[in-house]
């Protein structure tokens, strides 16, 4: 009886290991062919038959790619846009975090009404716009940085993950004499990695994704990200006919379809290189900060 059972659950592993293996493939298998199309040349690519290795081996997408100064441009105002709007994000949603974390603190639930309020409520596009304008944020690089330096959704996180925290560690600083600036900085975020880990992986995964903003509330060239120039790409090559011209009329062999797939590569990799670093907290930082509110 214990061997058919062991056997029956032995047919049920196998089926689960089987059907895992294929919904893995399935979720693999298109950033793999992203990958294969960037390293084939382009107008060898319209032809299909490319499925599980490049036909054609070319770096001449990667090397227009970089070559092209409205791409490399766009690359560089996406990384600045990711790194000062990720920092200055997670600075600035712990610092008011860890202000209304403090229980006694006067007006907090008019602070939380506000708060929840502006989570789930917004104005809309145009008054978003006409604030924006009022600001002086148009056609800024600010309007990339200011509007999401703080996360409504982050705070209520980094509200509850800073209540959990002793009150003994900041006491035993008050008596030594230490200011408020001072136990937030050495005391309160060398113990809250986790969270810290959490939002700017969010945070910069969504400033390196954004580009509403970019076709909105931009007009200068300079000034476009690559998620941007991507979704160019993409409206440039919907027709089949202005590919296979695109193709014909290119010596190198390089395509719109071709680009856009490099595009992706290139935007894929930084994220792709630094969540391993960044996923070991992932998990950790969501659930301290919600076991309790």
């Amino acid at each position: 009886m214990l061997r058919t059972q062991r056997q029956k659950d032995n047919v049920l592993d196998s089926f689960i290991y089987v059907v895992l293996t294929v919904i893995m493939l399935s979720m693999l298998y298109p950033f793999y062919y992203v990958l294969i199309a960037s390293f084939n040349k382009g107008s060898d690519s319209l032809l299909g038959g490319v499925y599980f290795w490049p036909r054609s081996v070319t770096l001449e997408n990667y090397k227009t790619f970089l070559s092209d100064p409205s791409w490399y441009n766009a690359f560089l105002v996406t990384i600045a846009r990711t790194v000062s709007g990720t920092m200055l994000g997670v600075l600035l949603t712990c610092l008011v975090g860890y202000a209304l974390s403090h229980r006694n603190l006067v007006l907090s639930k008019l602070y939380f009404t506000i708060i929840i309020f502006a989570m789930y409520f917004s104005g809309g596009l145009i008054p978003y716009y006409v604030v924006l304008r009022s600001v002086g944020l148009l056609n800024s690089f600010g309007v990339y940085i200011i509007p999401t330096m703080l996360s409504t959704f982050f705070l209520l996180i980094a509200i509850s993950f800073f209540r959990e925290i002793p009150p003994e560690l900041k006491e035993s600083a008050h008596m030594d004499g230490a200011g408020e600036l001072v136990i937030f900085t050495r005391i309160i975020l060398p113990v809250s990695t986790p969270l810290l880990a959490t939002m700017a992986l969010f945070l910069g995964v969504g400033q390196w994704n954004a580009w509403l903003d970019s076709a909105y509330f931009v007009q200068s060239e300079g000034l476009r990200t690559l998620t941007y120039r991507m979704m160019e790409v993409i409206n440039k090559s919907n027709s089949p006919m202005d590919a296979i011209a695109a193709a014909n009329s290119s010596s190198a062999g390089v395509t719109s379809y071709s680009l856009q797939v490099t595009a992706m590569v290139v935007s894929i990799a930084p994220i792709v290189c630094v969540y391993p670093f960044l996923q070991k907290y992932f998990v950790q930082g969501i659930m301290l900060g919600s076991v309790k509110g």
